[in-house]
């Protein structure tokens, strides 16, 4: 921490404080501080928030340097990386992950950990944060093929799509490859997203061959699904029934766009029947509304 240390000194000494009144301002034991300072103990994520507060200065002021000092220059320590990322996430200092993570992503026993950072960031909405490190962590396993690199593949599909057909169009492509890596449940729902994009760019040979991948694959869970442990948790953003249908809407909204009107029919009613269910749940009569709009029209919405 000498860059840190060197700095703190620096700055007590011009502001005239004493050790004491820093460590009061900073909710630090004045032992520990002056440890800290000497270069004898090394600074928690948290202490280092205290005292960057303390001194009067902006939040993050000092990640940089910690960062190149704790996991570029030293070999990293998981306890003290773990919430250097998710602060550094909190502040959106993105070009300080990328740094360290390009850094630690070298060293192939943090590859778990990280991913689970990722994902963490992902359901809280961190999205530039944890596709900084999907990517890293995608990178380093480009040549395992495992369930994971394909997880990391299908998120960065997600975050990567936008209103540009092109930059869509390329997301799609790069992520094909690794649908059957995916757990078979969490393919549907990889499925549905990718037919959906090749949707929007009226992309309809690569639409239907998706849509009746998701209905193969729909129909073969639902066979599978009363030899399930009933407590066994849903991996699926929907009920079963539900990408059944919405293949069958896709084919139809195919046909929709050749003229082929004989088709269109012929899959409409296919999917209102199977959204017709007998003692629907509340999410299951929902869904079954949404249904009904869409297929008054056919054309679907992206999502």
């Amino acid at each position: 921490m000498s860059d840190i240390r060197s700095y703190i000194e620096s700055h007590l000494k011009n502001k005239g404080y004493k050790l004491q009144q820093v460590s009061e301002m900073a909710d630090i034991n004045v032992g520990t501080l002056s440890a800290i300072i000497r270069g004898t103990r090394l600074m928690s994520m948290n202490q280092l928030d205290q005292i960057t507060s303390a001194m009067g200065l902006e939040q993050g002021y000092f990640y940089e340097m910690y960062g190149v000092e704790c996991f570029i220059e030293s070999a990293p320590h998981w306890r003290r990386l773990e919430p250097y990322l998710f602060r550094c996430a909190e502040l959106g200092k993105l070009d300080i992950i990328q740094q360290v993570i390009t850094h630690v992503t070298d060293d192939q026993s943090y590859i778990d950990e990280l991913f689970n950072v990722a994902e963490s960031l992902y359901n809280k909405s961190t999205n530039e944060s944890a596709l900084i490190i999907y990517e890293c962590v995608a990178g380093s396993e480009k040549y395992q093929h495992s369930e994971r690199l394909a997880l990391c593949q299908y998120r960065i599909f997600l975050l990567h799509k936008t209103l540009s057909k092109f930059d869509n169009l390329n997301a799609a492509v790069k992520f094909e490859p690794y649908i059957d890596k995916l757990n078979e449940e969490v393919q549907l729902d990889a499925i549905k997203d990718l037919a959906n994009v090749y949707m929007t760019i009226h992309l309809w040979d690569k639409v239907d061959t998706w849509a009746r991948e998701l209905e193969r694959k729909a129909e073969f869970q639902l066979k599978i699904q009363s030899r399930r442990r009933k407590n066994k948790r849903r991996l699926t953003a929907y009920p079963l029934f539900t990408y059944v249908a919405y293949a069958h809407l896709l084919i139809a909204s195919v046909y929709d766009a050749r003229k082929e009107y004989e088709n269109v029919l012929k899959y409409t009613e296919k999917y209102l029947e199977i959204v017709e269910l007998g003692n629907p749940t509340q999410e299951d009569q929902q869904i079954i509304d949404l249904f009904r709009v869409w297929g008054k029209g056919i054309n679907m919405p992206p999502n």
